[in-house]
């Protein structure tokens, strides 16, 4: 029958059959379940494929390098030099001990003391705890991406044609499969929610306006491959408190609300995000801030109080660190979420970078770029921690408080903690800094005078 039909038409029905297929595969296997909050198991199994395919590339470019002696990796570690905790004023009298026959208590200015500071000066560049934290770490073992091994050569006809084969699967198959996954979801978001928007308040809203957003946020899972695995849920969030968690990627988002139901704050913005956001705060009390809004503290803080205090509303979701980091490391956490007086719900989330880096350097990739690389990646894989809550205690200031959650998201994580500002990596040094070190010098002087003047 088909041979009797004009070429034009065959391929228009056999396009119409791939589409028909395509989609009933998706909605069999992805969005149903995703709906449902269920999982065949496909993910792992392409998961568990995936690691033995790269055990095999990985020896077998190690064993090809070794043969043409060339370098596999880049001589550089993304970590932090190993230093013993010393004050200044144990360092100096070292200096002083070493190269100084003065009493090491002196009170007055030494050359030698310079040499302290020299000292910190280029440790601080060679060891620079801040920008190596908004640079993506290099692998050592290659997972078929050409941008985690930047050394990568020419080592057999077999590795080359197994990548080449690995760049039409990302690109030809599971990106357009992406795009689809990504485009199902945010239009069923905003229908989804503006529907429901147009409900009266009550318990019925609150139900179809969660399991709408689970839903979503579960589809747009997909469209990335990710594999999460959650740990300890009965600490999840609770209503009227603000879950905390670091910050890595913009779709820290989804990895969290994929699994539970969250108020989000943030800028308005325009065009497609503006049209989402425009349709979820219709269904949730969201906590979105005009540009003008965002630098009134005061402002912000009185909005985030409001709505903590309502015990019926949803948990607010907050990246405290207010930037990106490379998910090695914790950064500074700015308090005025810590300042409300809210039960703090803390969140650790680790990355698997072997399947794809997920951290985002806005100063290197702008978001279609980012969105680009992160859906031709073989999958997002990452673990997610839930904290038990924490409350400030009485004799606690507020940046005090933020730096105890801190600690606590690193130490489960497996993240350094930094006390490094993030925001380091857009603008100079503030002056406190600066003037901190200077106030340790000085009062190392200054009390060595008035001990004397006591004695």
């Amino acid at each position: 029958m088909f041979l009797l039909l004009p070429f034009d038409s065959l391929v228009v029905n056999l396009l119409g059959i791939s589409i028909t297929v395509l989609f009933t595969l998706l909605l069999v296997f992805i969005i149903v379940p995703a709906i449902f909050g269920v999982s065949f198991g496909i993910r792992k199994v392409y998961m568990k494929t995936l690691l033995k395919v790269f055990q095999w590339a990985t020896l077998r470019i190690e064993r090809g390098a070794k043969e043409k002696n060339h370098p596999l990796y880049k001589p550089y570690v993304n970590g932090i030099i190993a230093k013993d905790p010393t004050s200044l004023e144990e360092e100096i009298k070292e200096i002083r001990r070493s190269g100084s026959g003065k009493a090491l208590d002196a009170p007055e200015f030494e050359l030698s003391d310079i040499f302290y500071f020299c000292r910190k000066g280029i440790e601080t560049i060679m060891d620079d705890e801040v920008t190596k934290r908004f640079s993506a770490e290099e692998l050592e073992s290659w997972n078929l991406l050409s941008r985690t091994n930047y050394n990568f050569q020419y080592i057999s006809l077999r590795l080359t044609v197994l990548w080449g084969l690995g760049v039409l699967i990302r690109y030809c198959f599971l990106l357009p499969l992406r795009i689809a996954l990504a485009f199902t979801g945010i239009s069923l978001l905003v229908t989804g929610t503006t529907v429901v928007g147009y409900l009266p308040n009550g318990r019925c809203k609150d139900f179809l306006s969660k399991h709408v957003h689970l839903m979503c946020y579960r589809i747009c899972v997909r469209a990335l491959t990710a594999i999460i695995t959650y740990h300890d849920r009965e600490n999840r969030p609770r209503n009227g408190g603000i879950c905390v968690a670091n910050h890595t990627s913009p779709i820290d988002v989804i990895i969290l609300a994929s699994d539970g139901y969250y108020a989000m704050v943030g800028q308005i913005h325009g065009g497609l995000m503006g049209v989402i956001q425009r349709a979820m705060v219709k269904a949730c009390p969201h906590v979105w801030f005009e540009r003008s809004e965002v630098k009134d503290r005061h402002l912000v803080a009185r909005r985030l109080t409001e709505h903590v205090q309502d015990k019926s509303k949803l948990p607010i979701l907050i990246f405290p660190e207010g930037t990106c980091i490379n998910n090695t490391s914790v950064m500074m956490f700015k308090k005025g979420s810590f300042e409300i007086g809210a039960t703090v719900y803390p969140v650790a989330i680790k990355y698997d970078p072997q399947f794809g880096d997920a951290f985002w350097n806005s100063s290197k990739y702008g978001m279609v770029t980012y969105l680009l690389r992160m859906m031709t990646s073989w999958a997002i894989v990452c673990s997610v921690w839930y904290l038990p809550p924490m409350t400030r205690q009485p004799e606690e200031d507020a940046v005090q408080f933020a730096n105890r959650v801190k600690s606590a998201i690193a130490r489960q994580g497996g993240l350094v903690d930094l006390l490094w500002d993030g925001g380091l990596k857009r603008e100079k040094v503030k002056d406190a800094f600066k003037e901190e070190q200077q106030k340790l010098y000085s009062k190392m002087i200054v009390g060595s005078h008035e001990d004397r003047s006591r004695s």
